[in-house]
């Protein structure tokens, strides 16, 4: 079938469609025919091989071709550049829009991702506290400030007005008795 025979079809002012039904099938139809491998190829190459997406481009092209059957070119050279530019453009605001929105995410495998428990970690260190309070003033004072504070012997030695050979003694005598502690509350290792 020409597509002469369809082209210029012309529409009311109201915009609605002035060719028949049996017209508009029979117009996509012959598009289809002629153009849809052609058209399918070239939208493969656009949307980098997804054939679902091309198969939509095309698809999309037709109906925009079908919406302006009106302003069609007779010349069959003309129509498939109107198409090939009708498709690109598709393919075009197509990827605008995807950068434009935040991509859509499943939540199902969410539901699978396992949080860190920190409940563990909040008993360890209320347990230590409590052991903490076991040992003098003098060995907490030299645990908090190496061990908690993460200062240097030499920096503890300073803020606590005692020789660095003492802040390491204390410190070792300090963990023997923090272990002690903690192994009568029944923490191991």
């Amino acid at each position: 079938m020409a597509l002469s025979r369809f082209t210029r079809a012309g529409r009311a002012r109201s915009g609605r469609h002035t060719v028949p039904p049996a017209a508009d099938t029979e117009l996509v139809t012959t598009l289809y025919q002629r153009f849809g491998g052609p058209l399918l190829g070239h939208a493969l190459r656009l949307t980098g091989g997804d054939r679902h997406w091309a198969e939509d481009v095309v698809q999309e092209t037709l109906v925009r071709a079908w919406r302006h059957a009106e302003r069609l070119e007779r010349d069959p050279d003309l129509l498939r550049a109107w198409l090939y530019t009708v498709a690109r453009r598709i393919v075009i605001d197509a990827r605008r829009s995807r950068g434009a929105r935040p991509q859509e995410v499943d939540p199902a495998p969410l539901e699978r991702v396992q949080v860190p428990d920190r409940t563990d970690a909040s008993l360890t260190a209320m347990v230590v506290e409590e052991a903490m309070t076991a040992l003098s003033q003098e060995h907490r004072d030299v645990l908090v400030h190496t061990h908690l504070q993460g200062r240097s012997v030499n920096e503890a030695a300073e803020l606590l007005g005692i020789p660095a050979g003492t802040v390491k003694s204390r410190v070792y005598y300090a963990l023997r008795a923090l272990r002690r502690a903690l192994d009568d509350r029944g923490v191991t290792q």
